[in-house]
């Protein structure tokens, strides 16, 4: 699954611990996130889109 997190997190000014932070996960699992190594669950992802204010579909996308 392809997401746009790194992008997003990037326009937004936050860093990765903020975001970490914020999504109630560790910097590492945000790590593993941008560079496409792991799969969030359903939750981990509604709390990631509500972080930027965005639908699901915004953040995560089937590549």
């Amino acid at each position: 699954m392809d997401n746009g997190i790194k992008d997003l997190r990037g326009q937004s000014g936050m860093t990765q611990e903020e975001l970490a932070r914020r999504a109630g996960v560790t910097r590492q699992t945000i790590i593993a996130l941008e560079g496409g190594k792991y799969n969030p669950s359903l939750q981990l992802a509604f709390r990631i889109s509500k972080v930027f204010s965005k639908s699901i579909e915004e953040v995560f996308h089937h590549g």
